[in-house]
């Protein structure tokens, strides 16, 4: 990767050092030390929620790379190490070496952008340095409500920093639609097969969330398709009557964040309700328990549903927090810069403001810390560098920064 030149300075956000240490945490202890929001409920095993620091936190120092941003949702590095970014309001941006944005790029389909819709994530093709084809997912508004769809296009770059989209195809759509401003999701990722894992919410008022349970309807699920948009003739379901085919998994509630670890296998972290965020490892045809089975409270106090946090039907969460994270962009660190994070997933905390360090121990959490940032983290991704990259939000919208992690 070419480094980036421009460092700005002046920001409270930049130069800053930040231990792993820095607001006081002690290895041993859990990072979370609130209480919690639903105080009757108990991990079902030990270590699924609040897990000790880990004996070696790095100190990590983090400098802007490109400010003055439109409000991003996601970014994706290209193969020459600049880095293309969705901005939620509709438009994709090139940012160059320097952190400036390019002009728009051309040919973005028209999105829905109030409430939580708008352009959402984009993933660069397995075959992009060949193809010059990329997908992204966006809220759609359609003459009987709005959802979340997914489109593949050709980028091409051009000699002014920008360039446009070409052959846009929307390959899927959430069906059904519903005339709702919450919960679109999502995130795209890419298996080792070439398959398209796509999270999406429940779109969560009452009504259409119980959903995330029937197999057909879209809401609350993983989808796993080819990059024509079709079900995979192995999916769960694609033999069951009255089932939707591109279904991996179930019983979701609003899927923001999605990696692949070291295995090639899918992991997620989902927004809960007051508490419940969970870290999961969707399994093909299996039920994660949304909305009959959570952790957490509804935001009035009261209990979701029946206040049931276990169901021998449904899977329990690899780990939950509570209070929440709200939790958005995720990537798996398998780079050499930050030697204590191999392994690890690097999880946006948009309330916790900030990266959640999840260490693992095969296929549970060992460890958990906290890297500060003072803002909200919309995605994160690891450079072709070694370094994490971490975009930042203001609540209710305003400019978006980039920030760069490193040890040290």
């Amino acid at each position: 990767m070419k480094s980036f030149t421009l460092l700005l300075t002046g920001s409270a956000l930049s130069a800053a050092l930040i231990a792993g240490s820095a607001l006081a945490q002690t290895a041993g202890q859990p990072a979370e030390t609130r209480r919690p929001n639903a105080q009757n409920q108990t991990p079902a095993f030990t270590g699924q929620t609040r897990a000790p620091q880990p004996a070696e936190m790095p100190k990590i120092s983090h400098e802007v790379v490109a400010d003055d941003l439109p409000h991003l949702w996601a970014m994706e590095f290209l193969p020459d190490g600049r880095m293309l970014v969705t901005a939620k309001e509709g438009a994709m941006h090139i940012i160059s070496e320097e952190g400036e944005a390019g002009p728009e790029i051309d040919g973005v389909p028209e999105v829905l952008s109030g409430g939580q819709g708008g352009l959402l994530d984009v993933a660069l093709a397995p075959d992009f340095a060949t193809s010059g084809m990329i997908f992204f997912s966006f809220s759609e508004g359609r003459e009987d409500g709005n959802g979340t769809s997914v489109a593949s296009a050709r980028l091409v770059p051009d000699d002014q920093g920008g360039g446009r989209l070409e052959n846009v195809n929307v390959i899927f759509r959430q069906m059904p639609s519903y005339d709702g401003n919450k919960h679109f999701g999502s995130r795209l990722v890419f298996g080792p097969s070439n398959e398209l894992y796509v999270t999406v919410g429940e779109r969560s008022d009452p009504e259409p969330r119980v959903q995330a349970q029937d197999l057909g309807s879209g809401l609350g699920k993983v989808f796993r398709i080819d990059m024509n948009g079709k079900a995979l003739p192995d999916n769960p379901f694609v033999d069951q009557d009255g089932a939707q085919p591109e279904i991996w998994s179930l019983g979701h509630r609003n899927l923001q964040s999605a990696t692949l670890d070291g295995q090639g296998r899918l992991w997620t972290v989902e927004h809960g309700p007051r508490g419940g965020d969970e870290l999961n490892r969707p399994e093909p045809g299996k039920n994660y328990g949304w909305p009959e089975v959570t952790y957490g409270i509804e935001y009035s106090g009261s209990p979701v549903g029946e206040g049931i946090t276990q169901r021998a039907e449904t899977e329990q969460p690899v780990y939950y927090w509570d209070p929440v994270i709200a939790p958005s962009g995720m990537a798996y660190y398998d780079a050499d810069a930050i030697p204590e994070w191999k392994g690890s997933f690097l999880i946006g905390g948009l309330v916790s403001q900030g990266i959640v360090v999840v260490h693992m121990d095969g296929d549970r959490v060992a460890h958990e810390e906290r890297v500060p940032l003072e803002a909200r983290i919309r995605d994160v991704k690891v450079g072709p560098d070694g370094a994490v990259y971490a975009v930042t939000e203001r609540r209710g919208g305003g400019e978006s920064t980039i920030l760069r992690l490193t040890k040290g």
